[in-house]
């Protein structure tokens, strides 16, 4: 006997010059939520109407104009629950509820009777269209799956118009484990249902093509979408819908190339859930097409939210690399990368110039922004760091603006914070750290007094440009009146203990200031970069006081005090 593989390629569509590839999606689909259904039923714990009623009311705040309540058929907690919203009026206008039968007319008559008073809803039945389905779980052949498909749908019109609903309810009808079906028979299938539901608007009727499980690539999914558009003869008055599952992870790209390839609406959940690897995850697919400038209708700009929500509501955690929703997707760790994101930030006006589009940042593909995220928390510190992260957290949460010369010092003493504890730093942990190494740094000069002193107004030859001070100094324990002048204070002080004291010999190099924060109280903080004369090392030091001109003297003696306890070393 042959021996037979356990697996093997699925047989192509013979589709002749496709189209799809060449396609651009370029609007946005209908989308319908299948989470209070699909995602519900496959929860560890499924939601109870309260908490169902809290996740409708997410659904509505973000957008969707279709959302699959349940099968009622199948839960007395589902039908309660759709009975509750259409008698509560929870249901807006222009919103349309769905609920799912299989064909068989005691489930049918207790769906629509589910239905009653509905302003606007669709009645959703499935029927497997594969023979694995038809021959192993029916036992049927394709006519007897045909005829269970046919007469479930005679059954829907029948109990429609008996509750006086017809009109009102439009119909689903979905070839479950379509992408496992022969697409020829699929094709017959759908077309048959079509005529026993009969002529109707576009909106009121929908095939929905699942890849119930995905056994098949991406591009094979979309021929076959392609292919069922050309041959399907009721096109001008069907939806076509998909509703891909993830079980080869290719949800997502399945169903942006079934767009591509001629599908309409999507079928899908938040964050993906579902039976097994779940459905195609809604909020990625949207904010991809967001991301390339279409326009969704859903609204994720504030996608903490929607986490928390989703989570509570169904006890599974969104995981932190979760694309768009996960808590480490805009969060770089990675020197290099920190750096690219905090120069393409720093330059978003110039990047617009640039490439005709607002957003073009190194790494963010989206602004975080737009989906309620915070810069801040884009750069988080551990040893892989480098020093342009580290220096955007400083800039971005503290204010802090140190000079470019400081950035590798700073680097490395956040690399090593983060080595000694052994995991990420904080942000505070990051600016104790910059302020126990830089900021009014003790050692063995000391400024007991500083003074500036006036311009001698009866010498015609001063120059108003020159400073003049006169400083109180302590170094090891002796203490020393010192003056100098220069064009600043700064550089009179450095001329007091350099030139006139002779304390210490160095170069300054380096000097800015800034004023830490807006109201009047606010301190300033300056940065002094001296070389010394003994290695020609560049060593900053810095100063933080009420008074700028202070602030800066502190920060000289900071500097020469670090530079004091370097050589000792």
């Amino acid at each position: 006997m042959k021996s037979i593989p356990k697996y093997r390629n699925p047989e192509r569509v013979n589709l002749e010059n496709r189209q799809w590839p060449d396609k651009v999606i370029s609007s946005s689909p209908e989308w319908c939520s299948v989470d209070l259904r699909d995602g519900n039923q496959a929860l560890p714990m499924p939601m109870n109407p309260v908490k169902k009623l809290e996740y409708f009311n997410l659904l509505l705040s973000l957008g969707f104009k279709q959302i699959e309540v349940g099968f009622p058929s199948a839960s007395q907690d589902d039908f309660d629950f759709i009975r509750s919203l259409i008698e509560k009026n929870c249901v807006p206008d222009g919103v349309r509820i769905s609920v799912l039968t299989q064909a068989r007319k005691h489930l049918i008559d207790k769906t629509v009777e589910s239905l009653k008073g509905c302003k606007e809803g669709i009645l959703h039945l499935y029927v497997a269209s594969s023979d694995l389905h038809g021959r192993i779980v029916f036992g049927k052949d394709r006519e007897g799956v045909k005829k269970m498909a046919v007469e479930g749908t005679k059954m829907v019109v029948e109990a429609l118009e008996k509750a006086g609903l017809k009109g009102k309810i439009g119909y689903e009808f979905s070839p479950e484990e379509f992408t496992d079906s022969d697409i020829d028979f699929a094709i017959e299938l759908c077309a048959a249902v079509k005529e026993a539901w009969g002529k109707s608007p576009k909106a009121d009727f929908i095939v929905n093509l699942p890849a119930t499980v995905e056994r098949r690539p991406p591009y094979q999914y979309a021929d076959m979408i392609e292919y069922f558009c050309r041959k399907y003869p009721y096109t001008a008055e069907t939806t076509i819908s998909v509703h891909a599952h993830n079980d080869q992870g290719c949800a997502v790209a399945a169903t942006e190339m079934a767009l591509m390839a001629g599908a309409e609406r999507v079928e899908g959940t938040l964050f993906g859930h579902g039976e097994r690897t779940g459905n195609v995850d809604v909020c990625t697919l949207a904010l991809n097409l967001q991301s390339r400038g279409i326009d969704t209708g859903l609204d994720f700009s504030d996608m903490p939210r929607v986490v928390k929500v989703v989570e509570s509501m169904s006890g599974i955690d969104v995981h932190p690399r979760h694309p768009y929703a996960g808590q480490l997707v805009f969060t770089a760790f990675s020197g290099s990368h920190q750096d690219a994101i905090r120069k393409g930030i720093d330059h978003k006006d110039e990047s617009a110039e640039i490439f005709g589009q607002a957003w073009k940042v190194p790494y963010l593909h989206i602004d975080p922004a737009d989906l309620g995220r915070q810069y801040e928390k884009l750069i988080r510190i551990n040893s892989q760091s480098g020093k342009g992260g580290v220096v955007y957290i400083l800039e971005h949460e503290f204010g802090i603006f140190p000079p470019k010369g400081m950035h590798p010092e700073i680097g490395d003493i956040a690399q090593a914070c983060a080595e000694k504890k052994g995991d990420e730093i904080g942000a505070a942990e990051l600016e104790a750290a910059f302020r126990e190494t830089f900021v009014n740094i003790k050692g063995p000069f000391s400024l007991l007094k500083f003074t500036r002193l006036n311009s001698n107004e009866d010498d015609e030859s001063a120059d108003d440009s020159e400073v003049k001070v006169r400083l109180s100094v302590k170094y090891n324990e002796e203490v020393y009146q010192l003056e100098g002048c220069g064009n600043g204070p700064i550089s009179a002080t450095v001329h007091a203990i350099r030139d006139s004291g002779k304390l210490y010999d160095f170069k300054l190099e380096d000097f800015s200031e800034k004023t830490l924060g807006n109201n009047a109280d606010a301190k300033a903080m300056a940065f002094v970069g001296i070389r010394r004369k003994e290695d020609d090392k560049l060593i900053y030091g810095v100063g933080e006081h009420s008074n700028i001109d202070q602030a800066a003297i502190f920060a000289v003696f900071s500097a020469i005090n670090r530079a004091a306890a370097a050589a000792c070393k």
